[in-house]
């Protein structure tokens, strides 16, 4: 796995612990973004979408690869392609706020993971020109920013006084949120998804059902991937409180197993469904899941 330090330009900014430090969102979020995007050089994801809308004056910012030059030649004047993804794309988060997202064994919760990744894929998107939206949820709708070309601002201000406080259920917050879409939009679901696979699924479907393209990102911490624990102890549920004692050799193994069982049946249940899925790990480089990202919205456009 690249480190931190050789995953792409500027990824010195792409740890989460470095993140963290940061603590301006905005700014954390364009040098992760612009250093990733340095660092992709010509790779195909960089365009997204292939089919062309219309034409617009260029503007001091605009990248120059986008100008028309047969149209400049006849008309000496500077014009750049707009594709449907700079114009008709609604994209919000759908970002899960409760309790047990504030784990975190590395001094990086996944609230935090989840924040910043969340405030990356918004400003790519705001970069893009889309209409960048968010909705927060724990076991009902905390808050919402409806998709806005202006509410990018917004959004990161939204994202930067999130607290998680309260239980979580994916099913309500989520079915009541296909209301707030009507127009088909590129949605990214950001959770730890402490839920059987089949629930989680019945919980994201009408999403999908209603036309839009999800995206799901799985965030968990390492310690609840590895269980690294040696001695024996009492674990609590982040949610319930409850205490449950632990032998953590005796468990181990069998913990791992459940883990990778939950991962791996929650991506074949959303590639079933036409929903992209990705798993992350939190000790794992923002660049990755970008490149994630891109690669499935790279996807749609040539397959849906």
């Amino acid at each position: 796995m690249p480190t931190a330090a050789t995953a792409s330009p500027g990824a010195r900014f792409i740890d989460p612990k470095v993140l963290v430090r940061i603590g301006s969102l905005e700014l954390a979020a364009r040098f992760v973004v612009e250093g990733f995007i340095n660092g992709l050089h010509k790779a195909p994801y960089l365009g997204i979408s292939v089919d062309f809308a219309e034409h617009r004056g260029y503007m001091p910012g605009d990248d120059i690869r986008r100008i028309d030059w047969r149209l400049f030649a006849r008309t000496d004047r500077f014009y750049v392609k707009q594709f449907e993804a700079d114009t008709n794309t609604n994209f919000s988060i759908l970002f899960d706020v409760s309790k047990s997202m504030s784990f975190g064994s590395r001094g990086v919760t996944k609230l935090d993971y989840g924040r910043y990744l969340a405030a990356c894929l918004s400003y790519l998107s705001s970069r893009q020109r889309d209409r960048v939206g968010i909705v927060t949820f724990d076991d009902d709708i905390v808050e919402r920013v409806p998709p806005s070309a202006k509410h990018f601002d917004v959004t990161l201000h939204t994202l930067d006084k999130i607290v998680a406080g309260r239980p979580g259920a994916l099913g309500p917050p989520l079915y009541k949120a296909t209301e707030f879409f009507k127009r088909r939009s590129i949605l990214v679901v950001i959770s730890d998804f402490y839920e059987e696979p089949e629930k989680v699924l019945d919980a994201i479907k009408p999403l999908r059902f209603a036309g839009n393209d999800v995206i799901v990102f799985h965030i968990l911490d390492p310690a609840e991937v590895d269980f690294p624990y040696d001695e024996s102890s009492s674990f609590a549920d982040m949610e319930t409180g409850q205490k449950i004692p632990v032998v953590p050799d005796k468990l181990r193994d069998e913990y791992r197993e459940l883990v990778q069982d939950h991962i791996r049946s929650l991506s074949q249940l959303c590639s079933q469904n036409r929903i992209d899925y990705a798993f992350v790990n939190t000790k794992v480089p923002l660049d990755h899941a970008l490149f994630k990202y891109l690669a499935m919205r790279h996807k749609m456009t040539k397959v849906r």
